[in-house]
């Protein structure tokens, strides 16, 4: 009987589980409430979690302590849109746990499971139930109901996924827009198939890739037992930064030396230190390593023989010193943007944005993108405009990430990105910069025309696939075969007697003269609104409108 797993098996879950997700993502999509062909909960997941993956293939030990580590950084750094970075959020929470046993038993998985949870909710400012937070609380609470049955590991995880499944069933009768759509949420699903993939490693199925998901949403009449709201109180691990770059050779090793000591040294730099690098044989070794105790790594390395070339680097030190030249030529302010299509980086330039991300509707960049787009900006502190609500989360992840002093200005869309950057003074505070900028998200509004890439029913509307649509910031408002009575419908839905100006973004799939047509048609309806028609080349929308 299996009842506790050690740090290879933890590597193999964490690969196996990033492998299963990768290959199901596609399904993760198909779950997006809107269908719309930015469909990515799927893809922000998978890049996730495969961002762990390969911090983890990169660690040369299995000793728990650094397993974690690698995991939690690298989960942290491709972490994509609101999934994305809640899932690292679960893994940084669970794997502070695990890192405190290098045997992992039901109860060990127990608290990491709870610690994963606690630190997802802290992530989110106002937590929504029916969502992967609320699947991840079911499999904490799951968790600890499997584990007074002392089962073995495989037994527990099949109880685990079991209780997280029951829970996912009922995310549509916890957000109307689930039910009205008839789906189940699409994060919970993802976290389940990465669950599912740590089981497949304890089953010895690690090459079953094909699930069969049950994803049909029924209603069900019981009542959900989970509050709106859940607060959790937890303390953040420091990260270990190791100040000391260790190089040298072992010479004229001794007699008594055999091929297992130089094992066994490897093994005790990986426990002290990383970067470890330990190349040779009897007759020479070179050896690498970054650390805080560079007299304990030559303590070991004199048990084996004599040391030459010695080198021993404050990497602390010069890291002040680059950091003290790049204040001295450091601006105030700097800006960075997100968007897709060569246009509208071309308007973001123009009004002096530093930094362009390419990203937005159909793929979400991680919180390490952002940071070091930030970073290349020469200034002490960032204003970013995710311009995207699937963005934001990342962007204030981005925080931990970078050197800079990152200002998240929570535009949701293209228009309020826009609007934004026009507010921005460069003479102003950072604080009189903030509230001018947030301020100027409410005098916009923001529209886009898309298709539906599936069949459902959304609200009133019953789509069908390929059907244009428009959306408002919120709801689907208008449907129809033609870009250009769509285009007109949604402007109709957001008109209001306070609108004087309407811009018109067109993207790749809309040619110039057929975006100056709708401007026309558009001009002889509303004569005291002034009509705008730019270039902005984003890929999927026919056009983002905008009305202030």
């Amino acid at each position: 009987m299996q009842k506790s797993i050690n740090g290879a098996t933890f590597r193999k879950m964490i690969l196996n589980g990033a492998k299963l997700l990768d290959a199901n993502k596609a399904h993760v999509n198909e779950l997006n409430v809107f269908p719309v062909p930015d469909g990515d909960t799927g893809t922000n997941m998978s890049m996730t979690m495969l961002s762990a993956s390969r911090e983890v293939s990169g660690c040369s030990t299995n000793n728990m302590p650094e397993l974690c580590d690698a995991v939690a950084k690298g989960a942290l750094r491709g972490a994509r849109g609101n999934s994305g970075v809640i899932l690292s959020q679960i893994l940084k929470g669970m794997t502070s746990v695990l890192a405190q046993s290098n045997e992992l038993t039901a109860k060990v998985f127990v608290k990491a499971f709870a610690a994963g949870t606690e630190v997802a909710y802290k992530a989110v400012t106002k937590p929504k139930e029916g969502t992967i937070l609320t699947v991840i609380r079911a499999i904490s609470e799951g968790a600890e109901k499997a584990a007074k049955k002392n089962v073995e590991l495989k037994d527990f995880f099949t109880a685990v996924i079991e209780a997280g499944e029951a829970m996912l069933k009922q995310t549509p009768e916890m957000l109307p827009v689930l039910k009205k759509a008839g789906v189940v949420d699409a994060g919970g699903r993802g976290l389940l198939i990465l669950l599912q993939g740590f089981l497949n490693v304890l089953l010895g199925q690690e090459e079953e890739f094909n699930i069969e998901f049950d994803d049909s949403y029924k209603a069900s009449s019981e009542d959900n037992p989970y509050s709106e709201q859940a607060h959790f109180n937890y303390d953040d691990l420091a990260e270990i930064e190791y100040a000391y770059c260790t190089e040298f050779f072992i010479v004229n090793i001794y007699k008594k030396t055999t091929e297992a000591d130089i094992d066994l040294f490897r093994e005790k730099l990986m426990n002290i230190g990383d970067c470890v690098l330990v190349i040779g044989d009897l007759s020479m070794v070179k050896v690498h390593v970054h650390s805080n105790a560079p007299g304990q790594v030559l303590t070991y390395a004199l048990e084996l023989g004599e040391l030459d070339h010695l080198k021993i680097e404050n990497m602390l030190q010069q890291n002040r010193a680059l950091k003290q030249q790049q204040q001295e030529d450091l601006k105030p302010f700097g800006l960075v943007s997100v968007c897709a299509g060569d246009g509208l980086t071309a308007i973001f330039k123009d009004l002096l944005v530093d930094n362009i991300i390419e990203g937005g509707q159909t793929m979400n960049p991680s919180a390490d993108d952002i940071a070091k787009a930030c970073d290349a900006v020469a200034a002490k502190d960032v204003f970013v405009f995710p311009n995207n609500k699937n963005i934001v989360l990342a962007a204030n992840q981005a925080k931990a990430l970078s050197k800079r002093n990152i200002h998240v200005i929570p535009t949701s869309n293209i228009p309020q990105g826009l609007s934004a950057v026009l507010a921005f003074n460069p003479e102003d505070t950072v604080e009189g910069n903030l509230k001018n900028m947030n301020d100027a998200l409410g005098g916009v509004k923001s529209g886009s025309v898309t298709y539906a890439v599936r069949n459902t029913q959304i609200g009133n509307f019953d789509l069908k696939e390929g059907d244009i649509i428009g959306m408002d910031a919120k709801d689907i408002v208008a449907k129809g075969d033609s870009v250009n009575d769509v285009t007109e419908q949604l402007i109709d839905k957001m008109m209001d007697d306070d609108v004087s100006c309407i811009s018109l973004y067109f993207g790749n799939d809309v040619s110039e003269a057929d975006a100056n047509a709708i401007a026309a048609d558009i001009t002889k309806k509303y004569r005291s609104c002034d009509v705008d028609v730019h270039f902005g080349g984003q890929p999927l929308y026919y056009f983002i409108v905008s009305l202030e």
